[in-house]
């Protein structure tokens, strides 16, 4: 036999070899991560939306925290905190994370296995004003006559806004703002052509910003002041059930803060750059540093009932709430 069909043969036998001891790693990496994932308990988060706002929870997902305390936290976007809620009662979701006013209202309407808020990740509004056209010194009466895509009736992003008007002694009625956009929709509805000024989210204000279509003018959490924004919350029977988990699911979301507390803007945006993947990191860390010149996070998981009652306040100024709920049924404190 010829020494180069003898080689041939060698090489091609040698790399089969090869391959084939590479599939059997892959295929005992995965065996092991699948093992290892079953010894974790599953905890469903139902997210009311993905923002870089909410940077130090996708911290404790990607710096493995959740895991460290025994939980697989599985995130499923569900636009809307009327979803959220929704999902948490139908046991589709064990957590929602969305606006407290949420649980006030499931716990409003008389539900007897009502929603109880653990943990508080924002501590104020994380929506910038965008404007269609560039404006120096933004002032609140730069809104008069204008449409302002703000959201849905009753949403934490509306009430908000409103709630920031009323603290810069605007005057919201001589403004138009539109109240009939889905959360989801109003960055493309916007870029349609319609309205003046949107209020968005990081990192859709961003980009708005990078593609010329847009400029961020002010910030609506400045303006309306600081209650819980978004938080996590379960219903009761759940937390009672279950109050290692959530012990620990808590403990997971305080080593976030602490990092996002404790690191750059940079180390933050590396860590979390997974979670948004059609960003740059220069973008992301752009946007951390936004948040947190804001001062949009919580030093830990504590809700107090100085914060929650500024966020009532807001509800009954709007008349979407009566008078106060019982902050000692719909809010512990899990750091005591």
């Amino acid at each position: 036999m010829k020494v180069g069909v003898i080689l041939k043969r060698n090489f091609i036998i040698t790399t089969s070899l090869i391959l084939i001891i590479l599939v059997f790693a892959i295929l005992i990496k995965i065996t092991n991560k699948k093992n290892q994932n079953s010894d974790l308990e599953t905890v469903r988060i139902a997210e009311v939306t993905h923002s870089i706002f909410y940077a130090p929870m996708y911290v404790a997902l990607e710096k493995g925290y959740f895991e460290e305390n025994g939980i697989n936290a599985e995130l499923i976007l569900t636009s809307g905190a009327d979803k959220v809620s929704a999902a948490v009662l139908s046991n589709s979701v064990e957590v929602g994370f969305a606006g407290p006013e949420s649980a006030i209202y499931v716990y409003e309407n008389g539900e007897k296995d009502y929603i109880v808020t653990f943990a508080g990740l924002t501590k104020r509004d994380g929506q910038f004003i965008v404007a269609r056209e560039k404006i120096e010194d933004f002032k609140i009466e730069d809104l008069y006559g204008k449409e302002i895509l703000a959201g849905r009736t009753g949403g934490m992003p509306v009430l908000n806004f409103l709630n920031g008007v009323k603290n810069a002694n605007g005057d919201k009625d001589k403004m138009n703002v539109n109240m009939n956009i889905d959360f989801a929709s109003l960055s493309g509805i916007f870029i349609s052509g319609v309205g003046d000024f949107v209020n968005l989210f990081e990192p859709n204000a961003l980009k708005l910003e990078r593609d010329g279509l847009g400029y961020v003018v002010g910030s609506i959490g400045e303006l309306s002041g600081e209650m819980p924004y978004t938080a996590f919350y379960a219903r009761k029977s759940y937390i009672d059930e279950n109050e290692d988990t959530i012990k620990k699911f808590n403990d997971a979301i305080n080593k976030g803060l602490e990092y996002v507390r404790t690191h750059s803007d940079k180390e933050v945006a590396e860590v979390i750059l997974a979670q948004f993947p059609d960003n740059s990191l220069n973008d992301v860390e752009t946007i951390v540093k936004r948040y947190r010149e804001a001062d949009s996070w919580l030093e830990n998981t504590t809700i107090t009932e100085e914060t929650y009652k500024n966020l009532e306040n807001i509800m009954i100024d709007n008349d979407l709430l009566k008078d106060y709920v019982p902050f000692d049924k719909l809010v512990i404190d899990l750091n005591e």
